[in-house]
């Protein structure tokens, strides 16, 4: 699996003109490089839409951890909504939106868990701090007070006082394995581009079409 950034294409990136592309994951690692290099934050950040029991969406943002032809990747405890919602109901949907580039990227598919073996290489990878917080956040659950939770952080620093700390087994990853990718492009006046690729199932071809802005 690639990460968030990918190699450069000049020619498509200089010109802007991405609909003769036929390939969406080649065109979303273009699209991708580029907003890293003009976003000022958080290029990666992307809303993640699930449904609840109750049949309501829910929508929060979180970081694009890596992404290829499989689908696009993301790490989160499985005990907090957006776990419990997607173990229930694996479906999903993503949107990116790059402001400083007037572009925007929607995805739509069926959703699975990563392998421990993909879980434990990213976590490892992680800052000290943030997996020690994974260990001590229950994420979703009710706080009583800040203070707790910092209480929580301090245990779980001095049971891993030296040494790896090892992945927890209530976190992991996510993987959205798209049935359509919709690409959004401003232009002058409203008269903007727009281009979805769509599939009937995961490893189909993609059929690309035009749609009215």
């Amino acid at each position: 699996m690639t990460d968030t950034k990918s190699t450069e294409h000049p020619e498509r990136l200089r010109n802007g003109d991405f609909t003769d592309n036929s390939d969406p994951f080649v065109l979303f690692a273009d699209w991708m490089e580029e907003a890293s290099r003009t976003e000022p934050n958080d290029p990666n950040a992307m809303a993640l839409a699930t449904a609840g029991a109750d049949g309501f969406p829910d929508v929060r943002m979180v970081l694009l951890k890596g992404f290829d032809e499989a689908g696009f990747v993301f790490y989160t405890n499985q005990e907090s909504a957006k776990g419990r919602e997607l173990d229930e109901r694996p479906q999903a949907a993503l949107a990116f939106h790059w402001k400083t580039l007037r572009r925007q990227v929607r995805v739509r598919g069926n959703v699975e868990r990563v392998s421990d073996a993909e879980a434990d290489a990213y976590f490892a990878t992680r800052p000290r701090l943030a997996q020690i917080g994974a260990w001590a956040s229950k994420q979703s659950s009710p706080l009583a007070s800040r203070l707790a939770f910092e209480m929580a952080v301090t245990k779980v620093t001095a049971r891993y006082a030296i040494g790896t700390i090892p992945r927890p087994p209530f976190w992991t990853g996510f993987r959205v394995v798209p049935l359509t990718i919709e690409f959004w492009h401003d232009r002058p006046f409203r008269l903007h581009d727009r281009i979805v690729f769509s599939r009937a199932n995961e490893g189909a071809g993609w059929l690309k079409t035009r749609l009215y802005p």
